[in-house]
């Protein structure tokens, strides 16, 4: 029989805006920056897990496995297995996900689950006519054949490519993740003004989080290698209004496009961890959940319209969970962008979409807006693609259980055309 699994504690980084150049924290210096205190503060050693799991996308060449350069970082022991998960933004909620699976079937009774991601120090990469250039070079023998090998050189071939552009368009449809916005927005309807209402709403709502204390539990404060210190999400813009962000130019579709900067997920660092134990390991250690992982789903469809990932996924939920929208009494979903999200909720209300797509009766509903994303999203303090699974289901939790509610559903959607979704209830 599968056994009941639980989310026992967990903490984050602040999620730190990516400026100018590397920021002070690799995917592993925030692992443990947040993970240091969260093990510290447990009744067990942190050597009693079974395993650690850890979300990373951008992977940087020091760190290779972040999983298992973590776990010796925070002094787990040289025999703690370890390994690192690579599913686009669902990285870091796939990690939770395979301890909940582990745990149910019985193979692991402790697991630290987590995501990382330092999108300021994604790499730049050469054109491959300049990497056959050096090898070219590298290649040659005498001097003669040195000098014709470098004589081959081009201007172009020394102009780097930003790797994380790369990486944010899908190799199938071509098309990069805010273009995938702009089509699930004509396709819906959604307009500019709506999108830039939805995203001044995220930074007020982040702000008022922060200013009155709802993620002092969830936030450790980070320390860099300088003696400076970093305790809150710095992207935030409390002055954010619709008026203020309607200023802004489209970045993908200009001139009629409805995906701008300020309506879009920021570039960011953070990391975040969750403890997933078994009933059996909470009467061994004395542990007291916050949560039961109840179920998970993922869910795919065409890469053209990614962003429609979470409707699916969290449509499967209710079904095998004899749930409809009115049920979900907290929804965290992910802003990868505000076009993004308002073409989800859409989705829902479309008669035509729930009946071919999701094979339901008729239109699923509205979703009120009061019940999503509480505390604002990746709009206001960002999306470090490997952790924001992780952080929104440790968020989710927390809102829960601070509004006195039951049941909630974390989701998002992931490049490459997949959404992913954890139903969660308060203990």
């Amino acid at each position: 029989m599968a056994r009941p699994v639980y989310l026992v504690d967990g903490a984050r980084t602040p999620f730190l805006k990516a400026r100018a150049g590397p920021g002070p924290f690799t995917p592993v210096d925030l692992a443990v920056q947040c993970g240091r205190p969260l093990l510290a503060r447990q009744p067990f050693p942190p050597a009693a897990f079974d395993q650690v799991i850890l979300g990373c996308v951008n992977v940087i060449a020091d760190e290779m496995n972040p999983a298992r350069v973590a776990a010796l970082r925070l002094g787990m022991g040289e025999a703690m297995t370890a390994f690192t998960e690579q599913v686009n933004c669902g990285s870091g909620m796939q990690s939770i996900d395979t301890a909940f699976r582990y745990i149910r079937e019985g193979v692991s009774d402790l697991v630290l689950a987590g995501g990382a991601e330092a999108l300021s120090h994604a790499p730049l990469v050469w054109p491959q006519q300049g990497v056959r250039w050096f090898a070219g070079l590298a290649m040659a023998r005498g001097l003669g054949a040195k000098i014709a090998a470098a004589l081959k050189l081009r201007p172009g071939f020394l102009k780097p490519i930003i790797g994380l552009e790369r990486g944010l368009t899908d190799p199938i449809v071509e098309l990069n993740m805010g273009q995938t916005a702009e089509v699930v927005a004509h396709l819906f309807g959604i307009t500019r003004e709506q999108c830039d209402a939805y995203a001044a709403g995220s930074h007020q709502r982040l702000a008022r989080a922060q200013g009155e204390g709802f993620l002092r539990d969830e936030i450790e404060t980070a320390f860099d290698r300088a003696g400076r210190f970093y305790d809150a999400d710095d992207g935030v813009r409390p002055d954010s209004t619709p008026d203020k962000l309607a200023r802004l130019k489209p970045v993908f579709e200009r001139p009629w496009g409805k995906v701008t900067a300020g309506n879009s997920s920021q570039i960011t660092d953070g990391a975040s961890w969750v403890i997933v134990a078994s009933e059996d390991a909470l009467k061994k250690h004395g542990l007291t959940p916050k949560a039961r992982i109840v179920d998970s789903q993922w869910s795919a469809l065409d890469p053209t319209v990614m962003g429609l990932g979470p409707v699916l996924a969290v449509t499967a939920l209710m079904k095998r969970n004899a749930m409809t929208l009115d049920d979900i009494e907290l929804l965290e979903l992910n802003e990868a962008f505000a076009a993004q999200v308002l073409g989800c909720l859409a989705a829902w209300e479309h008669d035509k979409f729930c009946r071919e797509v999701l094979g339901l009766d008729g239109a699923a509903g509205s979703f009120d807006r009061d019940r999503l994303n509480v505390d604002g999203g990746a709009i206001a303090l960002g999306h470090p693609v490997g952790a924001s699974g992780n952080r929104i289901t440790l968020h989710l939790v927390n809102a829960l259980r601070r509004l006195g509610k039951k049941r909630g559903i974390a989701t998002q959607c992931v490049g490459g055309g997949i959404g992913g979704a954890l139903l969660v209830e308060t203990v």
